[in-house]
């Protein structure tokens, strides 16, 4: 068994991977939530994305159950990790990183120093990882990172053309698989994956620079806001679909009824 003592931090689909992930690689020592701690802990890892206030309650929390030295790592989706660290009395120890909850269908996580940061930190981050069969790749300390970011645009402009009725959620997820190769069209991919880290990533652009393009579509609010969001639920593009599909139907019989 790996002797390291983890906390994962976070009631989200990212939180349960990646404890799931630390279990299956012969962590005996891994806690979810800092109710959980036994003992010391080596590293810290915070997965909050959507609510900020609590995203910082849960950082100023670990805070105050580890020593001053552990390294923190944090979700770098909505804000950059110099920005987190910002809130934290010891932010020399703060980690941005940057991954979707099917994180295990690759074989790299992205991280990402805080100005703050010290760099031998870094180091500890990469072996961390590497336990887990994941490299790192150090990329810029922006919202969002590289992949989640380019990732969530797609999906954004994917909901978009779905909402104008360019055409429907199979012929979009079927036209980008068959005509750029990605392994899933983007509708797809975000069923998958879940919307609220999506939203997170595009919430976190707009609030920063302010342009259009980076606008979250109103469909991804309205199925967050139902519920349908994808990921363990299961509910997503695909069932909203179907859901206009069968509410144009019965409507339509109403009508022809009356």
């Amino acid at each position: 068994m790996r002797s390291k003592r983890i906390l994962v931090s976070g009631e989200n689909a990212l939180a349960k991977e990646l404890f799931r992930s630390f279990k299956d690689f012969g962590f005996e020592h891994v806690f979810i939530n800092v109710s959980s701690i036994e003992g010391n802990i080596d590293i810290a890892i915070e997965t909050e994305n959507i609510d900020l206030n609590r995203k910082k309650q849960n950082l100023k929390c670990i805070e105050e159950h580890v020593a001053s030295s552990t390294p923190i790592l944090t979700t770098s989706l909505r804000i950059t990790a110099t920005e987190a660290a910002s809130w934290l009395l010891h932010p020399e120890r703060i980690i941005g990183f940057g991954t979707f909850s099917n994180f295990k269908d690759g074989n790299l996580i992205e991280v990402a120093s805080s100005l703050q940061s010290e760099p031998h930190y870094l180091n500890v981050v990469e072996a961390l990882f590497s336990e887990i069969g994941l490299g790192i790749e150090v990329v810029e300390d922006e919202v969002g990172l590289v992949f989640p970011r380019i990732l969530s645009l797609i999906i954004n402009e994917a909901a978009f053309a779905l909402t104008e009725g360019t055409a429907s959620v199979q012929d979009i997820d079927e036209a980008m698989k068959k005509g750029t190769n990605y392994p899933m069209g983007p509708l797809e991919w975000a069923e998958k994956i879940g919307l609220e880290d999506v939203y997170a990533v595009l919430t976190g652009l707009y609030h920063q620079y302010g342009e259009e393009r980076y606008r979250p579509s109103p469909l991804i609010r309205k199925l967050i806001h139902a519920g349908w969001a994808g990921g363990a639920n299961e509910r997503g593009f695909y069932y909203y679909q179907n859901y206009k599909a069968r509410e144009y139907s019965i409507c339509g019989a109403r009508i022809l009824t009356t």
